[in-house]
């Protein structure tokens, strides 16, 4: 039985995003650092995601961050 998830690019950013929302990682932090949380039998498929994006491992989490807001923005011009 094949149980492997298929890593899209958006599923990618937005596991990235509920990371660094609940600190367990840094923004600064190389994207590699991510395979910790990623089922060991998956990370194949997700670091063919990220190279099919250009993304390489080295690069860091923040790079997959380019569309988080901040609420506190709002008022700012």
């Amino acid at each position: 039985m094949n149980t492997t998830i298929k890593y899209d690019i958006e599923v990618i950013k937005e596991e990235a995003l509920q990371l660094v929302k609940k600190r367990l990682v840094n923004r600064q932090q190389p994207i590699y650092t991510l395979c910790k949380y990623i089922p060991h039998r998956d990370w194949v498929n997700f670091e063919l995601e990220l190279e099919k994006n250009e993304f390489l491992l080295r690069d860091r989490i923040i790079d997959l961050l380019n569309h988080e807001s901040w609420e506190d923005d709002a008022g700012c011009i």
